[in-house]
This record gives C-alpha cells, structure tokens and sequence, in this order.
C-alpha cells in the first residue's frame, strides 16, 4: 500500500469514558503505521494534554500493544469530561478562552492530522478547535448512551447494555426470592436507548424513559397486573434522566458543587411504596456501566472504526465521522452530526413497540 504524505497523527479520547476505547486506538495504531508508515502521538486526558505545558502524550507503536490492550476498559490515554476550553475555569474561579493553547499543542508537536474518539458534546467542541486552527480531523463516535445522530451504534453501547442485562438477571431471582419490586437505575440523561435495550433483554415489566412521559398510577396498575398474573414480583427499569411527577429531573450535589442526575429509583421507590402495599429495593448502576471488559461486538466496532478512520486521513478526507450502517462502516460529514445534537430515542421506535408488545409498560404515547 502506497506511503499517505501524512506522516504524524495525533489520537485523543474525549468525553466520558466507556468499554472498547483502547481496542479504537490499537486499531488506529494498527492501521497507521502498517499499512501508511504513519507516525502516532496518544493525547493524555483529550483536549487538556494540548492544553498543558509541557504538552502531555506518549508516542504509540505496536511494542505498546500487547494483547490485553484489547480486553481493557477504560482509556490508556485518559479523557476529560470537563473544561470547554474555549470558556476554560481558572484556578481563581476566572473563565478563559484557552482554544489557541489547544491549537498551539497541536502545530508544535507537528501533527498533520487528529483522530478524535468521542460523544456528540465532544465530537462538536473539538470540531470548533481544528477548525480555529485549520486541523485536519476525523472522528470517531464513542458513548453508551448510544445518542450520536448518523450512526446505529457507537463504542460503549453494547458493553454498557451487557452490564445493565447482567444486573438484571442478578435482580430477578432475589425479587423472586423475596417477593420484591427491583428497581434498576440506569444512565441515560437524555436519551433512554440503555434503559429501553437493557429492560427488554432483561425481562423488566416498567421501562421508564425521558423520551416518553409516564404517570405513577400506570405504574402502580401495571405491578398490579403482575400481581394479579400470579407473580408476585417486578422489575422496573429507570433511565437516570427521567423526571419526577413535578416535572422536575432528579439531581444530587457533588462534591465539586454541581448537580448531576440520580435519585430518579429512590423517588419511585418512595411513590410506589406510598401508593400500594409492595417492598421495594433500589439498585443504581451509576459508573459500573462505563467499566469492565469490551464485549466482543464493542471490539469488532471499535477495529472497524479505527481502521476506516485512518483510510480516511490516508486519503485527505478530513472533517469526517466514521459511523456503522447496514452492517458496515461508512462516514459522514462531522458537521452534520453537530448541526442535529444529540440523537433522543423515538417514541416510535420500533423496540418500543416491541417492549408493549410484550406487555411491558413503557410510558403512555
């Protein structure tokens, strides 16, 4: 295969982090110097390492890749969540634009090109960046909220989904035991793909969504219909992101004095508790749903991904999304993707219609 006249890329992970991350960047690396002869620099912490001085990364070869890169969680390069650095906090509670340091770290480390692993948020903010700076870009979609627009699934979703399935059927048989309605907790702030996927493979009789609005008293008929089946307990499964009856989202305070979602199953919890004679116990998965091994379809994504994305730099295809369709990988225009924000759940879905079908409450659309 020809030599690309890009000679130096840059990868970075950005966002939340999640399940098949460092099976992306093994196939980035992979790709880049076999079959280009491509030099690659890993970004610490994403936009931060270029924002740093010295500038933090580490230059990435095949030595690096050993074969428990693949099985690993997380991201060995590190992510950020936090920080826009075009609105940056200071250390004395100042907000800076820091953007031309980003775009700065990016010349002086001499990349011809970035790829950038990361959700819608992360997707649109770094695509302001290269474009302040003139940088060459590709990015590729990572979440498990699996709400990046253009693309069936993105990494995270499938290993977040295993997780949530095996809480449940870890659920099941103690709500059985006991005669309890379980209520599972799971993420989703704005989007209920998790809750929705993860409620139908594991048996829950309540999905509750952001998408779709629901009332107590058809959650309180349905545990009674259950009940009046001859079972005498539930599941219920809860995205973090749905509101309280007030219409209010349900928040806790952080140490760092944000507020961030959860309690939305304690707040059922105390409802049902108060409206019918039934036990209930509370599981939040919270960050358990980000860690743990990649399931294999992750993986097999995540190679298809960091391949395709390093054929489009190879290319001179820039300003680029790689997403999978139809059972394979194309790309789409990274503008695109930021223009329409985040991808909610259709309340027309057919898995909705799937999980009424089963006779699940879902909401009342």
């Amino acid at each position: 295969m020809p030599k690309s006249v890009v000679k130096r890329i840059g990868v970075l992970t950005s966002g939340g982090d999640c399940a098949g991350l460092n099976a992306v960047i093994r196939a980035v690396v992979a790709r880049a110097v076999r079959a280009y002869g491509m030099e690659v620099l890993g970004i610490s912490d994403g936009s931060l390492g270029l924002m740093s001085r010295p500038l933090q990364y580490q230059k990435l070869d095949l030595e690096v890749f050993s074969g428990m890169v693949l099985r690993m969680g997380g991201t060995m390069l590190g992510t950020t969540n936090k920080g826009d650095p075009f609105a940056f906090p200071m250390p004395d509670g100042t907000i800076k634009d820091r953007s031309q340091d980003f775009v700065d770290g990016v010349h002086e480390l001499g990349l011809d090109a970035l790829v950038v692993i990361g959700g819608d948020g992360s997707q649109a903010i770094l695509r302001r960046l290269c474009r302040k700076g003139d940088i060459p870009m590709v990015g590729i979609p990572k979440t498990i909220d699996n709400d990046v627009p253009f693309t069936e699934s993105a990494v995270g979703f499938n290993s977040a989904i295993r997780v949530c399935v095996d809480a449940l059927d870890h659920l099941q048989p103690t709500a059985a035991s006991h005669h309890r309605v379980m209520i599972c907790e799971m993420m989703g702030r704005d989007a209920g793909h998790i809750a929705l996927h993860s409620g139908i493979a594991g048996g829950a009789d309540v999905i509750l969504l952001p998408e779709i609005p629901y009332t107590l008293e058809a959650v309180v008929e349905k545990l009674k219909q259950v009940h009046d089946e001859g079972r005498r307990h539930a599941l219920v499964v809860v995205a973090e992101g749905v509101k309280m009856e007030d219409g209010n989202s349900a928040t806790m305070k952080m140490s760092d004095g944000q507020r961030r979602y959860g309690g939305i199953g304690h707040y059922l919890s105390e409802q049902l508790n108060s409206r019918m004679e039934v036990e209930t116990r509370v599981t939040v998965l919270g960050h358990v749903q980000r860690g743990g091994t990649p399931s294999a379809s992750d993986r097999v994504m995540a190679s298809a991904f960091g391949v395709h994305a390093v054929d489009l730099v190879a290319r001179g295809r820039f300003n680029r999304m790689v997403v999978w369709r139809d059972r394979g990988v194309m790309d789409v225009n990274i503008d695109d993707v930021a223009a329409m924000g985040a991808r909610q759940l259709d309340p027309r879905d057919p898995l909705v219609h799937t999980a009424r079908g089963l006779g699940t409450y879902v909401g009342d659309l």
